[in-house]
């Protein structure tokens, strides 16, 4: 009996403090040096790897641990996993190697590309109180040099509700809030589709030619790109995060009362197969609202209605928890998606453009997407959303009013949230016989994405249904109607299902060149939109016309039906107040521009 005591004590004695003899520590890095929070760890000693930890915001962790060589498993989205035996005793400074297509990823991106044109140096252009991108305006290229050029597709169109509030305020607009592109696609052109194109993951490519209301020596060519269409009732299952701003800086009635409006709205569209969780931050995360069915309707407007505006604003920390939520209810082929409305002021853990950039890339293999919605005036910052929604492969719109909510998330709602190709771009070969210089119109590149020599032109995430146009400024096109070859446009994406296929369609550019009077009213609209944009940036491309000649050019391709064209008619009225204060008006009766 007393050997038995005996033994007992030589195991309590000597066992327990096995337990925890050794300590692990250490750091994470990325191939940079750059320290990496939240990456996920295992130890082999905890029962082989069932328990895990996380790296802190500095990147360092430590563990305890039962064996002296113990064996650490490592994971982190957008990173190869990493299994490596570790000796507990010694300090680790441990790197992550980033997956191929996570590193691709996070280079400067280009909207636009001539390939192997060479970048000069810009000035910066800042914006008190809001924050944009640096952007330089696309140049005339010479044809015979750079025939290939390529931009990407996507569906933003945040720029043109931006603009609107501005002018709707008596402002000047910040000549880096204007792309055209974006204005381009916030309007509908109901292009004709050709009605041969019945397959799902094909795209419609059309191209028109006319002279230019600016310059006689140039043409415009437009290229009209349908997307496909999905059947709406076949629409896969939504699982949605809705990720919202509650911080001080929201408590203004045109920034959370606003969303909380529109967030309603889009419930309205959800199904009984939909899912919603809603994580608020302002001074912390929450999650308030669990996976709930979109039959739920009363339960999730209840939460949405008791949200209320104050503290910081932890913007890191929120999408960590937004991602996390979507991949605990992932839906296998669904549409699985976070959208973050927020005025963009993050100002607690990452917030500069890089930084965020960095983040959110890491979740880009993850299958979840990201539709930001922007909102609000003085603070607002435009260059973080825009930069969250191109590299969370989304989407971007800028809500000024109740209107705006109501196009985005009802009457646009499957464009806004259902995409039907990834990574697409389309790529143009002119030929530079019948074309000495061409010039993109939009699609305006960030400074410093070209002054990197390594980066790369940036595919975009299209929504169901989408229709938009490109304009290019032409030079020396031969005014006539014989059948001279222009060039080809080849256009590629890659598919939303997991097998990601990449489709390549190819198309030629037609010579159909009509004088600008008898071109469709579609076309001469959507002129007018781009030659608003490039007077409002002040192009040097925009001499010889004013806001009432644009004027004359939109007036007869408007309907009393139309609500957006019309309004596009008064903002064009609204900028000749503000910019030309002093200038004499026509009378209404003689000119039109009222």
């Amino acid at each position: 009996m007393k050997f038995i005591f005996t033994c007992i004590l030589w195991l309590f004695f000597y066992s327990i403090p096995l337990s925890a003899q050794y300590y692990l520590r250490g750091e994470i890095k990325d191939e940079k040096g750059k320290f990496l929070p939240n990456v996920k760890i295992s130890l082999f000693s905890k029962n082989n790897f069932r328990f895990s930890y996380t790296s802190g915001n500095s990147g360092s962790f430590g563990i305890p641990s039962t064996l002296e060589i113990d064996t650490i498993l490592l994971t982190l989205p957008g990173y190869e996993v990493l299994k490596k035996a570790v000796n507990t005793r010694q300090y680790q400074s441990i790197t992550m190697n980033m997956l191929a297509s996570t590193a691709s990823l996070m280079k400067n991106n280009l909207r636009s590309k001539t390939k192997k044109l060479l970048a000069e140096q810009y000035s910066l252009f800042s914006t008190n109180g809001e924050s944009y991108s640096n952007l330089v305006e696309n140049d005339f290229i010479k044809t015979s040099i750079y025939p290939e050029t390529g931009f990407g597709l996507n569906i933003d169109r945040a720029s043109y509700s931006n603009i609107r509030r501005f002018l709707n305020n008596g402002v000047t607009v910040p000549v880096n809030a204007v792309r055209i592109e974006e204005m381009l696609n916030y309007f509908d052109y109901n292009l004709n589709r050709d009605k041969n194109i019945t397959k799902v993951n094909e795209f419609c490519v059309k191209n028109y030619l006319s002279t230019c209301p600016w310059d006689n020596n140039s043409s415009l060519l437009f290229l009209t790109i349908n997307a496909p269409k999905l059947n709406l009732d076949t629409i896969p299952p939504c699982n949605l995060v809705f990720l919202i701003d509650v911080s001080g800086s929201m408590d203004k009635p045109n920034r959370l009362p606003l969303l909380q409006s529109a967030f309603k709205m889009l419930v309205d569209n959800l199904r009984d197969i939909d899912l919603v969780t809603i994580v608020i931050y302002g001074g912390g995360v929450a999650k308030v609202l669990d996976a709930t069915s979109g039959s739920e309707k009363v339960a999730i407007k209840n939460v949405i209605d008791s949200l209320s505006a104050s503290g910081d604003t932890p913007g890191q920390a929120a999408i960590q928890t937004a991602y996390a939520s979507v991949a605990k209810t992932f839906i296998p082929g669904g549409n699985n998606r976070v959208i973050l409305a927020t005025d963009g002021d993050f100002n607690v853990g990452v917030n500069s453009e890089k930084a965020l950039e960095d983040l959110i890339t890491g979740y880009m293999q993850s299958g979840i997407y990201l539709t930001c919605l922007g909102v609000g005036m003085g603070n607002y910052k435009d260059s973080k959303l825009e930069t969250l929604a191109k590299k969370g492969r989304g989407n971007f719109a800028y809500i000024d009013n109740l209107a705006e909510a109501q196009k985005v998330l009802v009457s646009e709602f499957t464009k806004t949230l259902y995409s039907v190709a990834n990574d697409a771009s389309i790529n143009i070969e002119f030929n530079s016989k019948n074309i000495s210089e061409y010039r993109l119109i939009g699609f305006d590149n960030k400074k410093s994405a070209i002054i990197d020599n390594n980066s790369e032109l940036e595919g975009g995430e299209v929504g169901s249904g989408h229709n938009m146009i490109a304009i290019f400024e032409l030079k020396d096109l031969p005014n006539s109607k014989e059948k001279i070859n222009i060039g080809e446009a080849t256009l590629q994406f890659k598919t939303t299902d997991s097998s990601k296929k990449l489709i390549i369609q190819n198309f030629n550019l037609a010579n159909n060149i009509q004088a600008f009077d008898t071109i469709s009213n579609t076309l001469k609209f959507a002129t007018a939109v781009s030659m608003f944009g490039s007077l409002l940036k002040q192009s040097k491309y925009a001499n010889g016309y004013d806001f009432e000649t644009i004027y004359r050019i939109a007036l007869p391709t408007v309907l009393p039906n139309e609500y957006a064209k019309q309004e596009f008619l008064r903002l064009l009225f609204t900028a000749e107040k503000i910019y030309n204060p002093k200038r004499k008006r026509h009378n209404k009766k003689q000119e039109g521009f009222r």
